[in-house]
């Protein structure tokens, strides 16, 4: 009857951390980590900064940051971002929904495999961008 118990709350623990979102990564080798008001700062300076927003289109329809085009990191090779990314020194930058969202990571990790040098990783993402009060749009 006790192992029946102790096997019923192993199986109750496992189930609920199976459901709690995975958190983004502290940082992504060779990327620089940026906060929004850093993207403001890059943003506004020349060289133009590429915005890319790896969340899927079912996220981005609640809002987006203004200039981010979208290219979700399910559909982010070296060849997706060749037509996106001009050059391997373009400066881009790539978001998604925040730090339980790791699709920008893992987008940003293929484009630094891909030879892309100047990248910066924004992983507060669009959550950290709407919590400051920073204005975005919705198609």
């Amino acid at each position: 009857m006790r192992t029946g118990f102790l096997i019923i709350a192993l199986t109750a623990a496992a189930s609920a951390s199976a459901f709690e979102p995975p958190t983004a990564p502290p940082a992504v080798a060779g990327v620089r980590t940026i906060d929004a008001e850093k993207l403001i700062e890059l943003a506004q300076r020349p060289p133009d900064l590429l915005m890319i927003d790896s969340r899927i289109a079912g996220n981005r329809k609640h809002g987006y940051i203004e200039g981010s085009i979208s290219l979700p990191d399910v559909a982010t090779d070296c060849d997706s971002l060749a037509r996106t990314i001009p050059a391997l020194d373009t400066q881009a930058l790539f978001y998604c929904n925040g730090i339980k969202c790791g699709r920008s990571a893992k987008a940003v990790t293929v484009a630094r495999d891909c030879g892309y040098q100047a990248l910066y990783w924004f992983r507060g993402g669009f959550e950290e961008w709407k919590e400051k009060g920073y204005p975005f749009l919705r198609d």
